[in-house]
């Protein structure tokens, strides 16, 4: 599947400009703490920079705008009412639209104050992440490679701890089959999957300079940058630009490149004129062996190693469905220019889940334990009609047909559990219905989980009921039936289709071809089979496309039988329909970073410190050790508790140098740690909570204990305090 950011939905920017426009706005009051510019609602951080100074006093400005223009609209209507001369009403409506164009220049220093908030936001974040090495660059030494990063040392943590949490909350919760199949593919099996062909993006290149850029890219830019900044534009203009956001996907190389030109849209670094738009396969390709003589590629996603093995899978499975088979690994896909950090990168590492089920029966037997599941759901329909996202219980979407059917919606609910567990703000996760311009034509339903952040709504999740098409374009290309059985419990009459290629005349057609002609032939669906069997009894002969030769070949009357017979069968035999959630992992922790990040004043209040609010299930480190003072006594408490949570499975860090334990605090609440024991006895120490600085003193035997009934689930911090005291910290530097 694409992990693709979305353009469809409104832009929040624009929202923003209806919600000042609006005199109840939250936005026109003094805020404290500040608004966060993604959801519009209060942050935990108490500051982020401002570069244009306090923004209260423009929302305060405006706010008395609004209350002018109220009370002077009011006045026009009552000089009208009142049959007041015309040149009192026109002075009156004069001063009613200097009005206006005052508070429209307002709007714009609050938005240009909101971008700047967003992108100062981003910029303090993204260099907390590198200075602590939660990711950097790869390759920096040599000025790096755009697209790759490498984990640092928390950064792994934190994937690894997700990556668990994934396999704990899906394979081991679903009994799913877990496999890991090689990075390497055989070309075949991608041009089976249609990737050879198809898995392409539309380039442009700068006329005089050869850079590349993705043409959607290019002109979504233009036309986001036009709605959000652009106050100017028309209605009609702004109406313009929204239905080509929508129907961006759908827009062929050549309407693309019209509307590059139309726009007059150049290289952004040159202003150079850029080239026709043209397709560019996204596979590294690569040669399996010394020879050169079998190509193969770098998988962009790692499903095509499930469906290959279907078969086995089935049969270790005692040849029953349902049953979900899962991977986790890495996928390469190369991006014409790679952005946005880790949100679009040529290498990242992909979850995919594959769960095949009778295509006749899609219920869910745990359906009920997540249908009662309420959460921001973007169904086709209102994204046609303009609304917004509505808060729907899963449940009700399944009986009313907005989610397909049981099983996607059981895992839409599975997926929305997951990604709140992990620390998502289920205020900025929604899951969006692919428009019927986004949908592969075998697909019965596709839902993405998208999540917002600085750079807005981003797909991290998609979960797609793509019917039987993989399993049949790898049956038609290899020849191996990957299909299922039902037993009846009784013989069943029924109506079957039979396909009798004749292949004596087969073989004088097609020579050595003659076994693919066959295995297509016997592989046709019924719909297929009965429009040849008519073009035949018509025409005596029909073009037929056989997918493993590439090409279309005649068919003659004499070389095939096909008809329906009545039998009586003790099984039914049928290709299974496949429901996939497919996770971009790098984006999900991007996302994560973004949610978790946050800043709060020193005690001195002379500097902002940045914090992490990671749940104790994903933090990089579960808890840090410090002893007080550097004292011998201390340092052995130290080193027992360090090795009790060792032995309780607890990642940890201990921490024996001289520096202030309020400045010690600091640093690990920058990486996330939830938890610090501070050593101040030889008995009894203090473990303090990240967010809340509370303090609970605990022996020191039972510091384990504790720890890990928190970062185990078994327990809240707010459980904790009510079996222990909180401690006043009067000894300890607190930041």
């Amino acid at each position: 599947m694409h992990l693709l950011p979305t353009s469809s939905p409104p832009s929040l920017v624009r929202q923003l400009v209806s919600a000042l426009i609006s005199p109840s706005s939250s936005l026109l009051r003094p805020l404290h703490p500040p608004v966060s510019l993604l959801s519009r609602r209060p942050l935990t951080a108490s500051t982020l920079p401002m570069p244009d100074g306090d923004d209260s006093l423009l929302r305060k400005a405006l706010a008395d705008k609004l209350a002018t223009i109220q009370a002077q609209a009011n006045a026009v209507r009552q000089l009208k009412a009142s049959g007041a001369p015309k040149s009192d009403i026109d002075a009156a409506v004069q001063s009613l639209n200097a009005l206006k164009l005052d508070k429209a220049s307002l709007e714009t220093q609050l938005l240009q104050s909101a971008t700047n908030n967003r992108d100062a936001f981003r910029q303090a974040l993204v260099n907390t992440l590198e200075r602590r090495l939660f990711y950097m660059p790869s390759f920096k030494i040599y000025r790096g490679v755009a697209g790759l990063y490498d984990y640092g040392p928390p950064g792994c943590a934190v994937k690894s701890n997700v990556l668990a949490f994934w396999r704990q909350h899906f394979v081991l919760e679903e009994n799913m089959l877990e496999v890991d199949c090689p990075c390497v593919t055989p070309e075949i099996v991608l041009k089976a999957s249609g990737h050879v062909e198809k898995f392409t993006d539309l380039m442009v290149k700068d006329e005089k300079t050869g850079t590349c850029y993705r043409a959607d890219h290019l002109l979504k830019d233009y036309c986001k940058d036009k709605l959000e900044k652009d106050l100017t534009i028309t209605a009609e203009k702004a109406a313009e630009l929204k239905h080509v956001l929508a129907l961006l996907d759908d827009l062929s190389a050549e309407e693309l490149g019209a509307k590059i030109k139309e726009y007059g849209i150049t290289a952004p670094d040159t202003k150079n004129h850029l080239s026709d738009p043209y397709p560019f396969n996204l596979m590294f390709q690569t040669s399996i062996g010394p020879s050169g003589l079998s190509p193969g590629y770098m998988r962009p996603e790692t499903a095509q190693g499930i469906f290959v093995n279907f078969k086995d899978l089935y049969y270790y499975n005692g040849n029953k469905l349902p049953f979900a088979a899962a991977q986790i690994g890495q996928a390469f896909r190369n991006e014409i220019s790679p952005r946005q950090g880790l949100l679009r990168v040529r290498e990242f590492t992909l979850a995919e889940i594959e769960h095949f089920v009778d295509p006749q029966d899609k219920s869910h037997p745990k359906f009920s334990e997540i249908a009662s599941l309420k959460f921001l759901m973007f169904p086709r329909e209102g994204q046609m009609s303009g609304q917004s996202a509505e808060r729907l219980q899963i449940g009700e979407a399944v009986a009313k047909g907005i989610v397909n059917n049981e099983t996607l919606g059981y895992f839409i609910g599975r997926v929305y559990l997951f990604l709140t567990r992990l620390g998502i703000d289920k205020e900025r996760l929604r899951f969006r219905q692919h428009l019927a311009n986004e949908m592969a034509h075998y697909a019965a339903d596709c839902w993405d989980a998208e999540i917002e952040c600085s750079y807005g709504w981003i797909e991290c999740v998609g979960i797609a009921d793509r019917s039987a098409y993989d399993l049949c374009a790898h049956s038609d290309k290899s020849g191996v039936a990957l299909v299922a059985q039902e037993k009846y419990s009784e013989p069943r009459e029924v109506e079957k289709l039979v396909i009798a290629p004749v292949k004596k005349e087969l073989g004088l057609a097609f020579k050595g071809n003659q076994k693919m002609v066959t295995e297509a032939l016997e592989v046709m669906d019924e719909k297929v089979a009965l429009q040849m069997k008519a073009d035949l009894e018509s025409k005596g002969e029909v073009e037929f496309y056989i997918c493993c030769l590439g090409k279309n070949v005649t068919v003659k009357k004499s070389m095939v039988s096909i008809s329906k017979e009545k039998k009586k069968e003790h099984q039914r035999v049928f290709t299974p329909s496949v429901i996939e959630p497919s996770f971009g992992i790098g984006r999900i922790i991007y996302c994560l970073f973004e949610h978790a990040f946050y800043t709060r004043p020193s005690k001195a209040g002379d500097e902002q410190l940045n914090v992490f609010r990671f749940p104790p299930l994903v933090a990089p480190i579960k808890c840090t050790v410090f002893p007080l003072v550097q004292n011998q006594q201390y340092e052995e408490v130290a080193k027992f508790i360090s090795k009790s949570l060792t032995a309780a499975g607890i990642s940890h860090k201990i921490d024996i140098t001289g520096t202030s334990i309020g400045k010690r605090y600091a640093r690990t609440d920058e990486l996330g740690v939830p938890f610090a024991v501070t050593v101040d006895s030889t008995s009894s120490v203090t473990i303090r909570e990240r967010d809340s600085k509370d303090q609970i003193r605990v022996n020191m035997e039972n510091v384990a204990a504790v720890v890990k009934e928190v970062t185990d689930g078994q327990s809240t911090w707010d459980g904790i305090l009510k079996a222990y005291p909180l401690h006043s910290s009067g000894s300890v530097d607190e930041e």
